[in-house]
């Protein structure tokens, strides 16, 4: 396995593995990006279980793929290190601290039916107007370089304006790809150093296998849906797609999951966005906002079971692409058609979220001058004052209470 290169030739347990990552899970607090250097501190550097040659490969692999970055370096990383239970156990350890909380809050929310209109909670929906604002002006300085990219993002955002649905947005992200192959020119990439991704006990049949599962399920679980209905697995197809089609990281799938939840009226928006700004404040990836919007659904969802079904589908992708992709992944990097294509579809997910910032973000959180300015101080603390995303959720939500006081 990859540790074999950098000096120790040593497995691990699952329950090792596990309980790595569940301390990773109680603390990292930051993002994607900030995740990623935790675990390079961790498996890197402190526990030396692989290079920094594999751990970069690793991290180029989950940013090429859709779904959470930093959840499927984690996924991996336990799969070299004790095999499917090993990834099985990362995902967990990783996941399970913040998906609970959210769906004690979603419970906390819908037992206490004042609380959703109270002045803290309208603070965490301005707060995530500061948080999402970051996110396009962060991802568009990175993925939108040039005029054609910028172009496209712009075109994007329009489209998914015009058409409010995730049709809409998936059309989007088709067209970006498009453009992005047929017209956007970037720099050839140097060969890499060639990785043997044999220590991860995966060959390339069993691999796409895994893409063939990720791929049926993808197309045919919707259509099994509107054969059989019921909210349950209409529920289920919706998240798995958006864990499927997320390029950009978690805020990203907030326009997604919004066309999914809110025009069925299983959730209303005012609870979105109060869920969403509370998963700001909180350690672990961004994509266990599903567990807090599963809790909070009605019948037959709903409570625990609700939460952790759905957490489970929007995770589901990941693991299929991640591991179906890492044999694969040396000689695709090299393509140019692929990258091509993947920095239009980059460019047209910061055209995406975007438009989320406008409606439903701005839309339902900004009624007035106070809330602006909340939202502006907001937004100076993060981006200006770099202080921590915990302690700027927290100063919000005292804030809307104040005003709403």
């Amino acid at each position: 396995m990859a540790g074999r290169e950098s000096g120790t030739d040593q497995r691990s347990s699952a329950v090792e593995v596990l309980l790595a990552f569940f301390r990773l899970g109680l603390t990292s607090f930051g993002g994607p990006v900030a995740h990623l250097a935790y675990f390079r501190s961790e498996f890197v550097d402190r526990r030396k279980w692989l290079d920094d040659r594999h751990y970069s490969d690793l991290v180029a692999l989950c940013q090429f793929l859709p779904g959470p970055a930093s959840s499927q370096v984690g996924m991996a990383l336990g799969l070299g290190r004790a095999g499917w239970l090993g990834a099985l156990a990362a995902w967990l350890g990783f996941t399970l601290p913040s998906a609970i909380a959210l769906i004690l809050f979603a419970l906390g929310v819908g037992h206490w039916s004042g609380l959703a209109q109270s002045g803290a909670l309208h603070g965490l929906k301005v707060v995530a107007v500061a948080v999402v604002a970051q996110a396009v002006w962060g991802m568009a300085r990175s993925l939108c370089p040039d005029r054609l990219r910028g172009g496209i993002g712009i075109g994007a955002a329009l489209l998914v304006l015009a058409l409010p649905t995730a049709h809409g947005q998936l059309l989007a992200i088709g067209l970006g790809g498009l453009i992005g192959w047929r017209a956007l020119a970037l720099p050839h990439l140097p060969p890499a150093m060639h990785g043997e991704y044999g220590e991860y006990g995966l060959g390339k049949r069993a691999a796409g296998l895994l893409l063939l599962v990720f791929a049926g399920v993808l197309l045919g679980l919707p259509l099994l849906a509107a054969a059989i209905g019921g909210a349950g697995l209409a529920a289920f197809a919706e998240f798995y797609q958006a864990g499927s089609l997320v390029f950009g990281g978690g805020h990203v799938v907030l326009p997604l999951l919004q066309a999914s939840v809110v025009p069925p009226g299983w959730i209303d928006n005012d609870t979105f966005l109060a869920g969403y700004g509370a998963a700001q404040a909180i350690p672990g990836p961004l994509f266990t906002f599903a567990a807090f919007l599963g809790a909070a659904m009605p019948l037959p969802l709903g409570g625990w079971t609700g939460g952790l079904l759905l957490l489970l589908a929007i995770f589901l992708p990941s693991f299929l692409l991640v591991a179906g992709a890492l044999p694969y992944w040396e000689s695709l990097r090299q393509r140019d058609a692929v990258r091509r294509a993947m920095g239009g579809i980059n460019a047209a997910v910061v055209g995406l979220l975007g438009a989320a910032l406008y409606d439903p973000v701005w839309s339902s959180a900004i009624h007035t001058r106070a809330d602006f300015g909340l939202a502006l101080a907001a937004y100076g603390l993060l981006v200006f004052g770099r202080v921590s995303p915990v302690f700027v959720v927290a100063l919000a939500a005292l804030g809307g209470w104040l005003l709403g006081g």
